[in-house]
């Protein structure tokens, strides 16, 4: 029997001694700012003259690591590495590596301020979102191993007198794992660690904003005994390494996390099939999201304020599942406009390290010319109630901003900014507000205000998200709680943190004996 695992509890920094541990955490990592780190392959540390700057987003002159680029002849050494380590890697014993990843849980637990205090620094993110970051890592672990000793043995299927029939799951081959900046602990690890568990070997390619959480969390593996070659580190750029991989024909499986444009083109390419390929790929693409908050006439207003303002600005937008439009019953929309805007005002803006402010910069300069671009476009299409600036002379920061009466089909509420914007737009009625929320060519997570159970169980049926909650926020999935993926154009429906998350990563055999 397996264990049902409950989430890890986030840390309570409001208590002196966890603030005490965070800060000698942060000296920590500070001391090891500005290290070189090299590609890992087959276990062998591989340094390069080309190097990635992963630098602190809240101080751009502060330099978090060098990390060794991958160029396209390491890119094909790590796939004949993965190739090789398959055949061994794919008879091992699922046990075996649920215990690699119970373990690796472990160690992070024990030094969990020290990741936390090194996502502050490369992703700018605030005490609490680090936390929760760090604790959805050991949970996506922790949920994988566990899940792992589910599937081991197959599925029961019928036999008869004459026959004797099984069913059970077999890995794939090599997988590409493409993993993003935002949660830049928790999607990396998880999205590996289940390519990993299924029995599957793995090309590591993190995103190039924050390439050294990835490093450390390969000395954890290696510390919790996973063979070298199983997962081979190599960061390096999309256009070179990236597409190199999504095109080679023994890749026989894709994992990425980002935006609908490369997702997309993702998704195209693996969809070719080239010289001496022998299979058609597998895609696990989840690409982001438009996502609302309805409010309708009968709901809790200060609770649907509290939530539009901590859905939207929570790590600065920086969020698949953010909130970027809040539809609002016109009976109530001046009181939840003028409330949010209240809220939004109070919110302040810096450093993460010092854990004086709400929200920290965002990532880097591409991100917040993006943003600012949005603002300005947000200007002609509502009225700008809060924010609109933002400062990059030390860090990237943009103020949280706020535009109310915005058109439904206004560009700011059909797509995605990825940044501390929300448009907030009237509806007539509650059919017109699950209207506007389906509107979108996304559908990844959406939240309906109400105390009334008719429209409760209206949007269940017809608002069409992969993950809609009821009386609170659009963002904080917990895994194994709220399995995590969306409709549409956010991506291939698979359920991140969910029990069928790891058959994406397998394909099912059945053998049959004749008596």
């Amino acid at each position: 029997m397996v264990v049902p695992y409950k989430h890890e509890p986030f840390t309570d920094f409001t208590l002196e001694a966890n603030q005490k541990e965070m800060h000698q955490a942060l000296k920590k990592v500070e001391a090891d700012l500005g290290k070189e780190y090299p590609l890992i392959i087959n276990g062998e540390r591989i340094t390069t003259e080309d190097k990635i700057v992963s630098v602190n987003p809240a101080n751009k002159e502060e330099v978090v690591g060098y990390v060794s680029k991958a160029n396209q002849e390491l890119a094909e050494q790590a796939m004949k590495v993965a190739d090789s380590t398959f055949e061994t890697w794919r008879k091992s014993d699922p046990k075996f590596r649920a215990d690699v990843l119970f373990r690796a849980a472990a160690i992070v637990r024990r030094r969990r301020h020290e990741f936390t205090a090194h996502l502050v620094k490369e992703g700018g993110k605030p005490w609490k979102e680090a936390d929760a970051d760090t604790a959805e890592a050991i949970d996506f672990m922790e949920y994988y191993g566990r899940q792992m000793l589910q599937f081991k043995d197959g599925s029961e299927i019928n036999s008869r007198p004459i026959e004797y029939n099984q069913f059970h799951y077999i890995p794939l081959g090599v997988g590409v794992v493409i993993s993003p900046w935002n949660f830049l602990f928790a999607i990396m690890a998880g999205t590996t660690v289940a390519a990993m568990v299924t029995g599957n070997t793995v090309l590591l390619k993190p995103a190039s904003a924050t390439p050294v959480i990835a490093y450390k969390f390969m000395e954890v593996l290696e510390e919790a005994g996973l063979p070298a070659g199983v997962i081979n580190y190599i960061p390096g750029s999309g256009s070179e390494v990236g597409d190199y991989l999504v095109d080679h024909p023994r890749t026989r499986f894709v994992s990425f996390t980002g935006s609908r444009d490369v997702g997309t083109r993702i998704f195209e390419r693996a969809a070719k099939v080239h010289s001496g390929q022998k299979w058609l790929k597998r895609t696990i693409i989840e690409m982001g999201g438009k996502d609302t908050i309805v409010v309708d006439n009968e709901a809790d207003l200060e609770l649907a304020a509290q939530s539009i303002v901590q859905s939207a600005f929570g790590f600065s937008g920086q969020k698949c599942s953010a909130c970027s439009r809040a539809v609002i019953h016109e009976d109530v929309y001046d009181q939840v406009k003028d409330r949010v805007v209240e809220l939004t005002k109070e919110l302040s803006v810096g450093d993460p390290a010092s854990n004086k402010h709400f929200m920290g910069p965002v990532i880097d300069q591409g991100a917040y010319d993006k943003i600012l671009s949005y603002v300005e476009i947000g200007k002609k299409e509502g009225e700008l109630l809060a924010g609109g600036e933002g400062d990059d002379s030390k860090g990237w920061f943009v103020n949280p901003t706020v535009f109310g009466d915005v058109d439904p089909e206004a560009r700011i509420m059909q797509e995605e900014i990825f940044g501390p914007v929300v448009g907030l737009t009237k509806a007539k009625s509650f059919d017109h507000a699950i209207e506007i929320a389906n509107n979108t060519e996304y559908g990844l997570t959406g939240a309906v205000i109400t105390n009334n159970r008719v429209h409760q169980e209206k949007a269940r049926e017809d608002f069409h998200v992969g993950n809609l909650y009821f009386n609170r926020g659009c963002t904080a999935a917990i895994v194994g709680y709220q399995p995590f993926g969306g409709f549409n154009m956010s991506g291939t429906d698979s359920k991140a943190g969910g029990p069928d998350y790891l058959i994406h990563h397998m394909q099912g055999k059945t053998t049959s004996e004749m008596f």
